[in-house]
């Protein structure tokens, strides 16, 4: 897995027993995510049981890590570890499968970003055994 060139610190996440699989998948630079299979609810955040049945029969799945950007702000002056990572963009994502996640978008100038901007998934390492997920523009 490549690490892009970013300015954006990269934190380690806080592992748990609920969201480890997905944490350790990323160290292969795939991007999971869950489904329940009573109620056909695609999930994210990792997590035990269904939001909408409650049931805890839910199965992990590979997730195409392709999206469009839903919705976004530019972060023009940043603190602690994002001070000198300034200008950014923080933006929800809805992935092709359906979930929205919050995450930052790189690899463009934040001025290029839009609403409904094609998207994937890019890997930045934390050097801990796994990677945060990020999005840049998608080809094409």
């Amino acid at each position: 897995m490549s690490t892009p060139q970013d300015p954006l610190p990269v934190r380690a996440p806080k592992v748990t027993t609920t969201n480890a699989a997905f944490w350790a998948a990323t160290a292969q630079g795939r991007f999971t995510l869950q489904r329940c299979p009573a109620c056909d609810l695609v999930i994210w955040f990792p997590r035990r049981t269904c939001p909408q049945c409650w049931t805890e029969e839910i199965e992990s799945f590979a997730a195409s890590g392709r999206g469009s950007v839903y919705s976004f702000t530019v972060v023009r002056k940043g603190s602690g570890a994002f001070k000198d990572a300034a200008p950014f963009v923080v933006a929800y994502v809805e992935l092709d499968e359906g979930p929205r996640v919050l995450t930052n978008i790189t690899g463009c100038d934040p001025a290029d970003v839009t609403v409904g901007m094609a998207v994937e998934v890019e890997w930045h390492d934390t050097g801990e055994g796994n990677a945060v997920y990020r999005f840049r523009p998608a080809p094409g």
